[in-house]
């Protein structure tokens, strides 16, 4: 996990940051890159597939699909927030522990 100091850096080693297209004067927006750890991003992008059975990871897809994204850049997303989860896990040197979710308080919702 030293390897890396940021997520950032860890998704850029896996091809899954985003890279703006340039040439020249003409900048056409962010595309996929086409660099990286190809096995590392192979892996990556099918856990993601694989994590659409889990509650959390399906509503941050459908949230990325009503934002207009299309089903592959949703799941490259995922695989991207995924990769902050792993270099959270390095850094700290802890297993893996799912988010708790709290439902709020209907008590206080009203007031």
């Amino acid at each position: 996990g030293s390897a890396f100091p940021t997520a950032g850096h860890l998704a850029a080693y896996a091809g899954l940051a985003p890279v703006t297209r340039r040439s020249g004067t003409s900048i056409k927006g962010e595309t996929r890159s086409q660099r990286g750890n190809h096995a590392l991003k192979s892996a990556l992008f099918l856990s993601a597939f694989a994590s659409l059975a889990d509650p959390v990871s399906r509503a941050y897809y459908d949230r990325k699909r009503a934002q207009g994204k299309r089903h592959n850049a949703a799941l490259i997303c995922l695989a991207r927030r995924r990769t902050d989860v792993l270099f959270a896990m390095l850094r700290d040197r802890t297993p893996y522990a799912p988010p708790t979710v709290t439902k709020p308080d209907p008590a206080l919702a009203a007031a």
